[in-house]
């Protein structure tokens, strides 16, 4: 008796979550579910709720009091009434103001973006055929100025871009004029693509690192030069991470405003500061929040551009 009792295995554990698991399943509760449903909390409360309360004033006009915009929902003798205003809409088609604002912004995003993909595409490169033991370090030294303060770095480039900066310092000693580098849209460029390099350089380079060299030998080895072999090979397969880092640089470019309002000038004119000045020098909340509806807008449009042509590479590689 004593032996069959000792082969005998041990009686099992419940554990606390398996009751959990089971109660949750008893009720139509899987885990897929509850996986799912906290990032879909976390969005719903903290985007979708506030997305539509700031299109929900977009629909009011502006009035003097608190709120400082006329209620939607009205109810006077027993009767409600909803009353919605397309007015601020309607202003931002027709006065030049905003559509001037819009395509300035589309424009110096675009540029950043394309002078941003020129020079973080050979860091990437370089970074991902460094030796292995370098990578890390290459790395950091990329991700080190998030350390500091988003508004100190802007805020740092003026003291080498204004009249008696570090730039002009230099150029000093060799005798050449002084150049005018604040508060022009060159600034502006400037401060952008210094800030989003790093957007565009890790995606580049969690795909170049991921190209195989061979690739590379066979191509020169069937006598292709290097810029039919760079053509032929590491672009096209570099093209998911291009998208992704144009997107990570494009859409935070196109509504920037503390950049343009450090080191642009007053001809320098995005919509970020458009939605500043109607929200806080003008008090106009319902125009301010069309212009961040419409802004919006603007952005879901390229970005699902750049996804369908990334579907469209990802297919094409099957």
């Amino acid at each position: 008796m004593s032996t069959i009792g000792s082969q005998l295995p041990p009686p099992r554990r419940l554990l606390p979550w398996k009751g959990l698991e089971r109660r949750l399943r008893d009720v139509g509760i899987s885990g897929r579910t509850l996986v799912i449903a906290a990032p879909a909390i976390w969005l719903t409360v903290f985007f979708l709720i506030p997305l539509g309360v700031v299109f929900a004033i977009s629909l009011a006009t502006k009035q003097f009091g608190r709120p400082p915009y006329s209620p939607l929902l009205t109810t006077e003798g027993g009767t409600v009434q909803l009353t919605l205003h397309l007015s601020n809409y309607v202003k931002l088609i027709t006065d030049p103001l905003y559509v001037a604002a819009y395509l300035s912004s589309i424009r110096i995003a675009l540029i950043s973006t394309v002078i941003t993909l020129i020079i973080g595409f050979p860091m990437a490169y370089a970074i991902a055929r460094a030796p292995e033991k370098w990578r890390n370090v290459l790395l950091m030294l990329v991700i080190l100025p998030f350390w500091t303060s988003f508004l100190l770095r802007v805020y740092a480039l003026t003291g080498f871009m204004r009249g008696n900066g570090v730039i002009n310092q230099f150029l000093g000693l060799f005798g050449i004029e002084p150049l005018v580098m604040m508060q022009t849209d060159f600034a502006v460029y400037v401060g952008i693509v210094y800030s989003y390099l790093p957007f565009m350089i890790l995606p580049l380079y969690t795909t170049l690192v991921k190209l195989d060299t061979s690739l590379l030998e066979a191509s020169a080895d069937l006598g292709s030069r290097p810029w039919q072999t760079f053509l032929s090979i590491p672009l096209p397969l570099s093209i998911p991470g291009i998208v992704a880092g144009s997107m990570l640089v494009f859409i935070p470019a196109i509504g920037e405003f503390v950049i343009p309002s450090l080191l642009g000038g007053p001809e320098t004119l995005m919509i970020g500061r458009v939605l500043w000045d109607e929200f806080f020098s003008a008090t106009n909340w319902p125009r301010a929040a069309a212009v961040a509806v419409a802004m919006l807008v603007v952005v879901v449009i390229p970005i699902v551009l750049l996804q369908k042509a990334q579907d469209a590479v990802v297919e094409k590689g099957k």
